[in-house]
């Protein structure tokens, strides 16, 4: 029975033999297997087995899609658009897809729904709806119908298959635990997740926010069933460098009971809109901690709740340099 390649180059990553899993899987995709390719670029995502390197992952992408790996295409995609491993080209990104959607069904959905979004050649928007002042200190700002049903329901499809418990790191036991205070289901969408209508929805919140793209975390998808909420908290970081200066809420559906964003220091509660955008200041004037933009998830009473939240830093950031400060802060 013939080995699989990328298992048996697990097993000898396994036993430390990285050096010959990497030649494993590098020879079977020199005879042709994308799959082997495929791995080994998630390998190099990851930075689990080898060290980071986003340039190779890049490249060993490129030779699985002209082999005709599909999944390899989307990633592709998504990495051209962000700039991982190559500065951000969105045009190249759009032909890209335009090509993988010739004869990939998910691909030609992207596509199609990208068409129905009102961005220019840098996947910009055209416009924005109008802003609601909620409240002046701290600011919270309302955008009624920000995204689409169809843009809303792309969003959830895109993090469902990897939405999980939420958890915190517990330095007692050095194990994850489940969040005390958030308690939900959430899963963000990474950098090869994020298809280029999660990318252009990133951009028009960045351009609510007069903020630079890069400076939003990954988009976070949070499930909320019955009975699970998230308690009274704030969105800053405990450490002061490179704080979470602000906070955007996409109510991705409103078919649930409950579930409202209560300031309850502002005595202001929002009722959730499908589509709609709230966006918070989460420091004052000096950067520190704004302690009146405390706010919570009332329990879901019936029905699931699904938002999607992006955390906005003080400066530019990404994924891959956050990934690496959770891993960090984690060891200590």
């Amino acid at each position: 029975m013939p080995v699989n390649p990328i298992e048996a180059a697990q097993r000898l990553a396994a036993t430390g033999q990285i050096p010959a899993a990497i030649e494993h899987l590098r020879s079977a995709g020199a005879g042709g297997d994308a799959a082997a390719l495929a791995e080994l670029a998630t390998w190099y995502l990851a930075a689990v087995t080898v060290p980071r390197d986003l340039a190779a992952a890049r490249a060993l992408l490129r030779r699985a899609v002209e082999i005709g790996h599909v999944d390899a295409a989307l990633s592709e995609v998504s990495l051209t658009a962000n700039g991982s491993g190559a500065p951000a080209d969105w045009k190249g990104a759009v032909a890209l897809l335009e090509h993988a959607a010739r004869s990939d069904p998910l691909a030609a959905e992207q596509l199609g729904l990208l068409a129905s979004m009102k961005v220019d050649e840098h996947g910009l928007p055209f416009g924005l709806p109008l802003p609601e002042r909620i409240a002046a200190t701290p600011r919270v700002t309302r955008f009624a119908g920000f995204c689409t049903p169809q843009e809303c329901v792309h969003i959830a499809s895109i993090a469902a298959p990897a939405l999980q418990p939420a958890t915190i790191f517990d330095p007692a036991s050095g194990q994850m635990v489940l969040n005390p205070i958030r308690i939900s289901d959430n899963a963000p969408i990474g950098p090869t997740q994020e298809s280029l209508p999660v990318q252009a929805i990133n951009r028009r919140i960045a351009a609510a926010t007069d903020t630079d793209v890069m400076q939003g975390e990954p988009l976070t998808v949070l499930r909320y069933g019955p009975g699970q909420q998230y308690r009274p908290h704030l969105d800053t970081l405990p450490h002061g460098d490179n704080q979470r200066v602000l906070t955007a809420i996409l109510y991705l559906n409103d078919s649930y009971e409950g579930g409202e964003t209560q300031f309850p220091l502002l005595g202001i509660t929002v009722v959730p809109r499908a589509g709609d955008l709230l966006v918070f200041e989460n420091v004052d004037a000096r950067g520190a901690p704004a302690t009146h933009s405390r706010h919570a998830g009332l329990p879901v009473k019936s029905g699931t709740k699904w938002i999607a939240t992006r955390w906005i830093r003080a400066r530019a950031t990404t994924a891959w340099e956050l990934s690496d400060q959770a891993r960090a802060d984690a060891r200590t």
